[in-house]
């Protein structure tokens, strides 16, 4: 509670200077939202929930901060989980400038330039790219965006992760919302680098590039590896249908005290650690159709399917798949998540948490979890 209370107490002390500006000739905006969540989950695995019918339960509770004087402005974006998931995190936080309308600076913790924006998926538990940290990850640094008519590209240099505890010799925390490296390596000066050509009217499509490298700070050995990942993404548009596809390669290689595994690495998120391969490919595809309705107060459904698959390169390991089908139906400012995600040596979805995004298991089972998450955004 002490460290939510400090969180809510830093964000408002960055907004009060923006507020201080109200007596000006220039006057600021300020725009606030949020929303909150509920979650019913069936679990295949989980025996006490097949027999009980499935738990209902708190999700989350977010606040979201947009502000701007003249060409400077602010993002930013608290979450509230339960303490099992990490309690409370900032998601992003950070100050930007607009040099145009098609080029801005942001400077904190900013969304990572890699992959397709915002999500590479249409569903509540995004793609498999995320629990990898390769799907709406969010790290400190400085980036450089153009969006033009033709073409978009943006530069980023992340100094690190979250730093949550400034002690080099402390691992990071993993009560962050977006998976990093965590455990005895630490992301560190990494360049980000990404390329978009966008083409058609009537069908729009995006093709684009992407490319990361940085250093991997090993607190045992006080010295750097590295790691890189480099993605081919498409995206297309065509009257209410959605596809989007990516192909990505990953190499970690971290310097790791001898006899400790250079095959596997430390990632962590919501407050719990587990264990990744360190190097892999993955290839996802997720398409999707909205709907227009009108049901009462729903407008809009939008029906989708996403699946993703994780090529995991040490040849002893058992590779790793998602796959979630489901709908998104909108009433308002209520947005309803109804999926079905099925899972095979997937942390959550019906492994044992710790090693199945790493090792895994051959003699693993698919297996499935409805889930259906209810928020009303404001």
């Amino acid at each position: 509670m002490i460290k939510n209370y400090v969180c809510f107490t830093l964000l408002t002390a960055l907004m009060l200077p923006i507020l201080s500006f109200g007596q000006t000739k220039d006057k600021p905006k300020l725009e606030l939202g949020g929303a909150l969540r509920f979650n019913y989950v069936y679990s295949s695995w989980k025996e006490e929930q097949k027999t009980k019918g499935g738990e209902l339960g708190y999700d989350m509770f977010r606040i979201n901060a947009k502000a701007s004087y003249k060409k400077v402005f602010l993002n930013a974006e608290y979450r509230l989980y339960s303490e099992a998931f990490g309690g409370g995190f900032l998601k992003q936080g950070w100050v930007g400038y607009q040099f145009s309308e098609k080029d801005e600076l942001h400077a904190g913790l900013v969304y990572v330039p890699f992959g397709i924006k915002q999500y590479n998926s249409h569903n509540w538990f995004f793609n498999i790219t995320y629990y990898a940290g390769l799907e709406d990850d969010h790290d400190m640094g400085l980036k450089y965006l153009h969006t033009g008519t033709d073409w978009e590209y943006a530069i980023a240099f992340l100094k690190n992760a979250e730093e949550l505890n400034f002690g080099g010799d402390v691992e990071n925390d993993s009560s962050r919302y977006s998976y990093d490296v965590v455990g005895r390596n630490k992301e560190t000066n990494q360049f980000n680098l990404k390329l978009v050509r966008k083409l058609g009217a009537t069908v729009k499509h995006r093709i684009g590039f992407s490319g990361q490298y940085g250093s991997l700070y090993n607190i045992d050995t006080d010295s750097n590896g590295d790691h890189y990942a480099l993605a081919l993404h498409y995206e297309v548009d065509w009257n209410k249908w959605n596809l989007k596809t990516e192909a990505i390669t990953v190499a970690h290689n971290p310097n790791n005290e001898p006899g400790q595994s250079n095959d596997i690495i430390q990632m962590g998120a919501y407050g719990t650690p587990y264990e990744v391969a360190a190097d892999f490919n993955m290839y996802t595809a997720s398409l999707s159709k909205k709907v227009k309705v009108n049901w009462g107060p729903v407008s809009q459904i939008e029906i989708y399917n996403d699946f993703g698959y994780m090529q995991k390169k040490e040849k002893e390991f058992t590779d790793s798949f998602q796959n979630v089908t489901g709908i998104l139906v909108t009433a308002g400012q209520v947005y309803t998540y109804i999926d079905y995600a099925a899972g095979y040596n997937h942390s959550w979805l019906g492994g044992n948490f710790v090693d199945d995004f790493s090792i895994g298991n051959p003699d693993a089972k698919w297996e499935a979890r409805f889930n259906i998450n209810i928020g009303y955004y404001f």
